[in-house]
């Protein structure tokens, strides 16, 4: 079955230009792009879940309903049935990143047998990390080469 949804979740506290390219490249693999805005208390997110699905919706608007933004508080792929969809995107920065979300995904697989798409952020925009641009941000440095 060809998959026309995908779900791309993440915390994106807050989000930022590597986060924008992984959703404008899915777009050109799948017609809808569900961005799950995970809760994540454990996180301690700097933003609300609120003001983080704000700023998502104003950063993606040009996609107009291509490009769906939705919090959530539960389990992933209980997230992704409510969708009618097998397929999440997970951006991985480097080897770190992919060990972690490896567990992941084939964790997600073995609950519900959900598909794991990696991709990569665009050359130029790989260094960037929400926990960089808030430590930037933090020291009052410019941040506007990192968000939108």
């Amino acid at each position: 079955m060809i998959q026309k949804i995908c779900v791309y979740p993440g915390t994106f506290d807050p989000i930022h230009l590597g986060h924008l390219d992984i959703i404008k490249r899915a777009l050109n693999i799948f017609e809808t792009v569900i961005v799950a805005v995970a809760s994540n208390p454990n996180k301690n997110p700097l933003f609300s879940l609120e003001e983080r699905i704000d700023m998502i919706k104003k950063s993606t608007e040009k996609y107009q309903d291509r490009v769906i933004v939705e919090g959530f508080d539960t389990l992933l792929v209980d997230f992704v049935k409510k969708y009618n969809t097998n397929v999440i995107i997970r951006g991985v920065r480097l080897f770190t990143d992919f060990e972690y979300e490896l567990q992941i995904a084939m964790t997600n697989y073995n609950l519900a047998k959900v598909e794991t798409f990696f991709m990569m952020p665009s050359q130029e925009l790989i260094h960037i990390s929400s926990s960089i641009v808030k430590d930037v941000a933090f020291h009052k440095g410019d941040v506007t080469s990192l968000v939108p």
